[in-house]
């Protein structure tokens, strides 16, 4: 693998600090992601959820690998900003599968990935966090590791045992080679400060209506903070606010904010 590879993981390992959060707006596709860059942005992340949405499929590990990695492809060559890519439990069924897939994040020119746990034993995600490392490490390159901890997210365990949990299974992910931990789920900000002071790498959290600003988050100690599901989420209800109003009242006011026809098409020919 190149050094070019390296230094695009560097430079967005350094992206990550409170004192100005990387701000994620997770996209699924091309379009989405040359906006987002548009707009500014540092970085680009994917969402498993928009992907397996746009192809007609539930979110939750039921994208397949060359699904996910054909999307992450297309996006990464399409951006000039770096791009880390969801992978969600690793696309596979044992470590080898998960060491494939991180060779194929490397190969589209990803310097990220996010590796999540859901209900799994830790012990699990931090096998395949080993094997991701191992992997990207093959290739003769780097791959900042975000590993996502479900425990608020899926409200695993007794609540008053929630931090505690967090927090050791955030550690034990750092342990076996985790650059950052995303804690999806979580929007108090007594917890996210917590969270903050007791996990010694970059932590993630995912915000949206009702969350603290990005800033407030930075001043809580977060360095990296993710959309995740949402934009997609607005995106789709967009477009069930315009049929609706097309099928009930004949109207078509909805379609007033849209983005301008040849502004995107200009932004598309601009990135091929």
């Amino acid at each position: 693998m190149t050094t070019t590879h390296q230094d695009a993981v560097r430079r967005f390992r350094a992206l990550h600090t409170p004192a100005r959060p990387l701000a994620l707006a997770n996209v699924w596709d091309v379009a989405g992601a040359r906006l987002v860059e548009d707009a500014g942005a540092a970085a680009i992340a994917t969402t498993s959820a928009g992907v397996a949405w746009s192809l007609g499929r539930p979110d939750g590990d039921a994208l397949s690998r060359e699904d996910a990695m054909a999307a992450v492809t297309r996006i990464a060559a399409a951006v000039t900003v770096p791009v880390t890519a969801d992978i969600e439990s690793g696309y596979g069924d044992d470590l080898a599968a998960v060491a494939g897939t991180v060779r194929q994040v490397v190969a589209a020119g990803a310097v990220g990935v996010n590796i999540e746990d859901g209900t799994r034993p830790p012990a699990e995600l931090a096998a395949r966090l080993t094997a991701a490392r191992a992997a990207a490490d093959a290739q003769g390159t780097d791959l900042f590791l975000n590993a996502r901890v479900d425990t608020y997210l899926f409200g695993l365990g007794e609540e008053r045992d929630r931090l505690k949990e967090t927090l050791e299974r955030a550690l034990r992910y750092v342990d076996a080679g985790a650059d950052g931990v995303f804690v999806p789920g979580v929007v108090d900000r007594d917890t996210i400060a917590a969270l903050a002071d007791g996990i010694p790498v970059p932590l993630n959290v995912m915000a949206g209506p009702g969350a603290p600003s990005v800033a407030e988050l930075g001043a809580l100690g977060v360095a990296r903070v993710s959309l995740g599901a949402g934009v997609a989420q607005a995106a789709y209800a967009a477009a069930r606010r315009a049929a609706r109003d097309l099928l009930t009242t004949g109207r078509y006011d909805t379609l007033a904010d849209g983005v301008d026809f040849t502004e995107l098409n200009t932004l598309l020919t601009s990135g091929t």
